[in-house]
């Protein structure tokens, strides 16, 4: 079916139902960042397949809302559907709220999917079309009904992380949860987002592209816990491990059943800003809701003596597979034939050398020329680019490791020629993330205090990126993970904004992306560690975690002053002492001259 083909039976369907707006967006019934396959509702009835959107159908017009990453991409692939594109966070683009609530007349009827909302979401968009006489039907998957080869929920085996790679039981970790739980005299704990239910029980899985998650809800009560998953993807060995947690498994849709046998009175904690409105709704009203922020959340952000030297371990091995690629490439350009997606490949078949690599943390990005300017571009068979001089090759790229979660990112001139256009906008990213890096700080700040460093030299020039500067990073889990992060917009939603931690991982990853022409990203992973104290309080500052060149073929030093000269002499410095002895004795050569200036 067209994608006009789709709307009209979208259209039949909410007819039908008695529906005059409909709600699609982009999350599973987990709120989760990426989803599989079953969930991608929104990608079905618009074609477009960012990670961010989403899409909201009346009975004459469609729009999808993306953020800044996506507006090239959106943009592309909304050509003829007849959807509107709204770049969110533009002057004068409505935020999708407000376009519900101005459009939907009184008596008229907003639908969705309560299962794939955050209850937070639903409870405020009812509330304020309550006010203008409109209501909300949320139990209705339109989408579900016209998708006639929708994929199925996908399973995968579970497997168990071992101690020696987590530093702590999941018998200390449920005590944790519940000593928090007793602070507020709380029955039960429902953790639906799954990074944290993996964190939690220590297991992975691989139910979501690129995420090690188990498609799961966890319910945890003062003496019991409840996991509700596809029992058959659990074998005997992580079965029996769950079991001495005293932990059961029920069906995974056995969830909202479940719910509703939750005794008068008792307390549930949840936080309504993730835990979805289908959940909460079957909650009984005579059950109280305690409205918080899951303690998981911080707790997995703040890496343990453990998981700190496993990551440093990861982030050599990535580290070295990064290294030949880049020199494999600089090596052959122009002797072989190189094109995105063919790169990609020889990246992957780099890291694969290594026993505990365990496969991308996300679809690498290797956007040569203009579609570096895509920021989160991902090459097809249609879009393929051939790589050849001369030109920027964008490669934003990962792996999850049984050490590790890494994330990197690096701009790579393809040729020898770079323009004094393409060395001007490469120095000043490299500037933002030495800097940014560099930053010594007291205790209390956030990335809302921090971002600005690695905006400046960008700023300064007039320029800017639509994308934070950086975001927290899990333990063998989601690449992208709260509450650290680096961006100058503050967040309305509790938990965010968090203050920088001693043992948290966030990336470094400032850019500029010049449409039509070129893109450019430089991005490390950084670890928050303590520096000195000091009579006004503890002072703050980051290390890298990432050790891989920077192009030096791109940088102007005259663009640098001497203490940002300093910190790259610093740190190629240490890229050679930690990559070189992995190195056969050409690649090692080749790193000693580009760790040089």
């Amino acid at each position: 079916m067209e994608i006009s083909e789709k709307i009209d039976a979208l259209r039949i369907r909410m007819q039908e139902k008695g529906i005059d707006m409909y709600y699609i967006p982009s999350d599973d019934f987990h709120n989760s960042e990426y989803v599989g396959s079953f969930f991608k509702c929104r990608e079905f009835i618009s074609g477009f397949d960012g990670s961010a959107g989403t899409v909201v159908i009346s009975m004459n017009e469609a729009g999808l809302w993306t953020d800044g990453r996506y507006f090239i991409q959106a943009q592309k692939q909304l050509e003829g559907s007849g959807i509107t594109l709204y770049k969110s966070g533009m002057e004068g683009v409505p935020k999708i709220k407000d376009y519900i609530i101005d459009n939907l007349l009184n008596g008229q009827v907003l639908g969705f999917d309560g299962r794939t909302v955050p209850a937070s979401w639903a409870e405020e968009i009812s509330a304020k079309l309550w006010e203008k006489g409109a209501d909300i039907n949320s139990e209705l998957d339109l989408v579900g009904d016209i998708w006639q080869d929708r994929p199925k929920l996908e399973f995968a085996p579970v497997r168990l992380l071992d101690v020696c790679y987590t530093g702590e039981t999941r018998e200390s970790k449920i005590a944790r949860i519940r000593q928090y739980m007793s602070k507020y005299n709380a029955d039960y704990h429902i953790i639906t987002t799954l990074d944290d239910i993996a964190w939690i029980l220590n297991i992975r899985g691989s139910d979501i592209h690129c995420s090690p998650v188990v498609l799961s809800y966890l319910i945890i009560g003062m003496q019991e816990i409840t996991l509700f998953a596809h029992k058959e993807a659990f074998g005997s060995e992580v079965l029996n491990a769950l079991q001495k947690a005293n932990v059961s498994i029920k069906r995974y849709e056995d969830i909202y059943e479940s719910i509703k046998n939750f005794l008068p009175e008792s307390k549930v904690m949840l936080d309504k800003n993730i835990v979805n409105h289908a959940v909460v709704n079957s909650i009984l009203p005579e059950v109280k809701i305690l409205d918080l922020v899951n303690p998981s959340i911080l707790w997995k952000s703040i890496k343990n003596n453990t998981e700190l030297q496993n990551i440093k371990k990861a982030h050599i091995k990535d580290g070295v597979a990064v290294t030949k690629f880049i020199y494999w490439i600089k090596k052959n350009m122009g002797k072989i034939h190189m094109t995105e997606l063919s790169v990609t490949e020889k990246l992957e078949k780099l890291r694969d050398v290594e026993k505990s690599y365990m496969g991308p943390s996300f679809d690498t990005i290797a956007g040569f020329g203009r579609h570096g300017a895509i920021v989160h571009y991902c090459a097809t068979n249609k879009s393929n680019a051939i790589i050849e001089p001369d030109n920027l090759l964008l490669v934003d790229t990962g792996g999850h490791y049984l050490e590790g979660t890494t994330d990197i990112t690096r701009t790579i001139l393809i040729g020898s020629n770079a323009t004094d256009e393409q060395k001007k906008f490469y120095t000043a990213v490299l500037r933002g993330n030495l800097n940014l890096c560099a930053a010594h700080f007291l205790y209390g700040c956030s990335g809302a205090a921090l971002d600005y460093i690695a905006r400046k030299p960008l700023w300064d020039m007039g320029y800017d990126y639509k994308h934070g500067t950086g975001h927290g990073v899990g333990y063998y889990l989601n690449v992208h993970e709260g509450p650290n992060a680096f961006r100058f917009h503050i967040l309305p939603c509790p938990g965010e904004n968090a203050v920088f931690e001693e043992g948290m991982v966030t990336s470094d990853e400032p850019g500029v992306y010049i449409e039509g022409k070129f893109g450019i990203r430089l991005e490390n992973l950084i670890l928050c560690v303590k520096r000195e104290k000091t009579s006004y309080g503890q002072f703050m500052g980051f290390e890298p975690l990432t050790f891989v060149p920077f192009d030096n073929e791109l940088i102007n030093t005259s663009l640098m002053d001497t203490q940002e000269q300093k910190l790259l002499e610093n740190y190629h410095k240490k890229v050679y002492d930690n990559i070189a002895p992995y190195l056969d004795n050409e690649e090692r050569k080749w790193l000693a001259k580009v760790c040089v200036m």
